[in-house]
């Protein structure tokens, strides 16, 4: 059964942000929200909870795993990009986009595309996300909270304790984060390519 967590979208509280943070470096499988619908997460480093993950929602290894950083600082440990891809980065996070990278040899490979050695890269613009991250120190290894059979993430934190109590070890009520998914941009190439068109405006990268 999982615990739930009911945290303020504008002033989360330290203590529950606490006990979040020690979760996840235990080995918890959490939903969480983010600026685009919930969201999985687990430790980095955890093999077993990514594992958890994938059953959840029944994903091969070519699935490209997301990390949710806190920063560009933190995003530099963990994507490859020059000068000019910083200066598109910082004018555009935190948002709602996810950004394809070439993975640096700091990401474990069981989390990067097994052909393209490509990782996600996400800063999302919620505060409980950046409260968990500023905890944590470090990453959190994410997907989007899509079901199998699914285009959209899910978005109500009560039906997720109902539909996956028995299959995450905490969900994060931080109340609704809106309901379209991500703009995916692809900058793992010479050409920066808009992959799918969500919440963010992709005008800036084409």
């Amino acid at each position: 059964m999982s615990q739930f967590f009911q945290i303020h979208p504008e002033n989360p509280q330290a203590r529950l942000i606490k006990q979040a943070a020690q979760m996840i470096r235990e080995g918890a499988v959490i939903a969480y929200p983010t600026d685009c619908g919930y969201s999985l997460g687990c430790h980095i480093g955890d093999k077993a909870a990514l594992e958890k993950i994938r059953v959840i929602r029944r994903l091969d290894d070519k699935h490209n795993f997301t990390l949710v950083c806190k920063d560009l600082s933190e995003i530099s440990t963990y994507a490859r990009y020059d000068n000019a891809i910083y200066r598109l980065l910082k004018h555009n996070t935190p948002g709602p986009y996810t950004f394809i990278f070439n993975g640096t040899s700091e990401v474990p490979r069981r989390l990067m595309h097994p052909k393209r050695k490509t990782i996600g890269i996400r800063i999302p613009d919620n505060k409980i996300v950046q409260a968990l991250l500023e905890e944590l120190g470090e990453p959190i290894m994410s997907s989007s909270l899509i079901l199998p059979g699914e285009t959209d993430p899910m978005m109500d934190p009560y039906d997720i304790r109902d539909t996956l109590q028995h299959q995450l070890d905490l969900v994060i009520d931080g109340g609704f984060c809106g309901m379209q998914p991500t703009t995916v941009i692809g900058m793992d190439s010479d050409e920066i390519q808009v992959l799918r068109i969500g919440a963010g405006d992709p005008t800036p990268f084409e």
